[in-house]
């Protein structure tokens, strides 16, 4: 065996990157293992599933039913869009083999978040209830437009919140990256959407 390797200097160097090495296995090991069923990630994934499902809903009803095309086609483009993202989710609990779906909702954001679900019903922020879900689908024309445009900006503003809420509790990549996204595409709706319902609005005035 070479000299080199006896001297107590090389071989507390050796150790030393051997740990650093270790250490960095385990951490990337840990930032890298799948969220379990009571984690913040799954929460976020399992209620925005359902908080799409009813984004989808409102814009089929109003692709369907609108009159102005501005507006359909923005609901055609929610529609598509978190259709898409519903899958999305529902492919990261199944990869992580969690629940895919939980009854009590926003429980991954904390008390105060919890405690807002259980004052609105047990609806998730921004969602309509069952009575104004009943009263847009008896609209059509420009009062389906005017209607889905106000549930639909409310609808994104709880999403957004909820995305800022899983941005504040989790770090894993592809959560962070979901909830960036789902701000900044919502915020561009929210804007659209406001935007032409004015138009909408001042119309209807003159």
């Amino acid at each position: 065996m070479s000299r080199l390797w006896r001297r107590p200097a090389v071989l507390v160097a050796i150790t030393a990157v051997l740990m650093l090495a270790a250490g960095i296995a385990v951490g990337w090991a840990a930032s890298t293992a799948a969220p379990g069923n009571d984690s913040a990630e799954a929460g976020f994934a399992r209620d925005m599933q359902t908080h799409h499902q009813q984004a989808v809903e409102m814009a089929m009803y109003e692709w369907r039913n609108g009159s102005d095309e501005a507006m359909t086609a923005i609901a055609y483009d929610i529609a598509t869009s978190q259709s898409a993202e519903i899958g999305m989710y529902r492919s990261w609990l199944r990869d992580w083999d969690v629940q895919l779906s939980s009854g009590n909702p926003m429980a991954w954001a904390g008390e105060e978040h919890e405690h807002d679900t259980e004052e609105a019903g047990g609806l998730m922020p921004g969602m309509a209830t069952d009575e104004e879900m009943a009263e847009f689908k008896t609209l059509t024309g420009t009062d389906a437009d005017v209607m889905f445009a106000e549930l639909m900006i409310a609808h994104h503003i709880g999403g957004i919140d909820m995305a800022k809420a899983a941005l504040e509790r989790s770090d894993n990549a592809l959560v962070v990256d979901a909830a960036r996204r789902s701000i900044t595409v919502q915020q561009s709706d929210i804007d659209n959407l406001q935007g032409h319902l004015d138009n909408i609005l001042s119309a209807v005035e003159q």
